[in-house]
């Protein structure tokens, strides 16, 4: 079997060629990406927390790594519901927490790797939620250092982000470049295991749950759509003008005091060049210069504009997109 790092090393590259996936399914059997993943998750908070088991970290050996690959090998590996709680957000509302079984969390873990390692290298450069080295204060370092002179703020969040994911959608999306039917198969069980609440099973209809490893990097795949149509089309269509036009009362100033030097008045030259300094050198409301930036932070988008006239931009251009495209909802904000 390779090495784990050259496995993953693998699949970025790949990635980054955007070649597609045939025998991803097969990787689920190397040990070695599975003692990788543990090493990862083992000392999380919820490694000690039972899900609808009593299997935890504890106790993990070899042997149990060889029994999840023996059954993955013959397609006889079943997720098992999820343990769902509820924990308070700050607004006082609760938010559902899936707790899935050890067995589950590795596997899961070792899927995430892989998802990773052949999706990072495609995701936006505007896309900073559940990225490795990227975050919320990468997202606000982009808007401090790149959003100057802003006009207008239009602020999305999508509404029950992990609850609301279209399995079938999902599915679609990862068989554009995975053509490994045995692993979208292994995504759709994991995606239609359910939940346990109050000891009753439930289905899932839609959705991944919040609290399962793998959850995370599906809505970055899920979402990465919206930065393609924020890149390509949204922005070509309300980006508008080269420059701005100059200011026309700053080019007054500015040839009245290079008058003033070439006749040798100084004071009035130097009297001149303060006025400069306190007006814009270029038409901040001019019509024909327009320019729309975009960044997201997991399930929040923001856009924003330079425009001289009023918003040309709302959130009607991305509701019917994300509810025909991919069956979410935005959330006023």
């Amino acid at each position: 079997m390779q090495n784990a790092e050259t496995v993953l090393g693998v699949l970025r590259e790949r990635g980054r060629k955007g070649l597609p996936l045939d025998e991803l399914y097969r990787q689920l059997f190397n040990p070695q990406l599975y003692l990788l993943a543990y090493g990862r998750i083992y000392s999380n908070d919820g490694a000690m927390t039972p899900g609808v088991t009593q299997e935890t970290v504890d106790g993990m050996s070899l042997g149990k790594i060889g029994r999840i690959i023996d059954a993955v090998r013959h397609e006889r590996y079943r997720f098992s519901p999820a343990r769902r709680v509820w924990i308070p957000k700050k607004n006082g509302k609760l938010r559902p927490l899936g707790m899935p079984t050890w067995s589950d969390k590795l596997l899961g873990e070792v899927v995430r790797l892989l998802l990773e390692a052949y999706y990072e290298p495609r995701f936006s450069g505007r896309s900073h939620g559940f990225r490795p080295g990227l975050g919320c204060h990468t997202a606000l370092g982009e808007v401090a250092r790149t959003w100057t002179g802003t006009t207008w703020f239009v602020e999305g969040d999508v509404a029950d982000c992990f609850g609301s994911l279209d399995h079938e959608i999902m599915t679609k999306v990862l068989a554009e470049k995975i053509h490994d039917n045995r692993f979208l198969r292994l995504m759709r069980n994991m995606l239609r295991a359910g939940y346990l609440e109050d000891w009753r099973w439930n289905a899932t209809l839609s959705g991944a749950p919040q609290g399962g490893v793998v959850s995370p990097i599906l809505s970055s795949i899920y979402l990465h759509r919206l930065d393609d149509f924020a890149e390509n089309t949204l922005i070509p269509e309300y980006t508008r003008g080269e420059t701005r036009t100059r200011n026309k009362e700053y080019e007054k100033a500015r040839q009245a005091g290079a008058r003033a030097r070439k006749k040798g008045d100084h004071q009035k030259a130097r009297e001149l060049r303060r006025k400069q300094a306190r007006l814009p050198s270029v038409d901040c409301d001019d019509p024909g210069y327009r320019r729309l930036h975009y960044v997201r932070y997991a399930d929040l988008c923001r856009p924003r504009h330079k425009s001289a006239s009023g918003s040309p931009f709302s959130r009607s251009k991305l509701r019917p997109w994300l509810r025909s495209v991919a069956g979410c909802t935005t959330r006023a904000r």
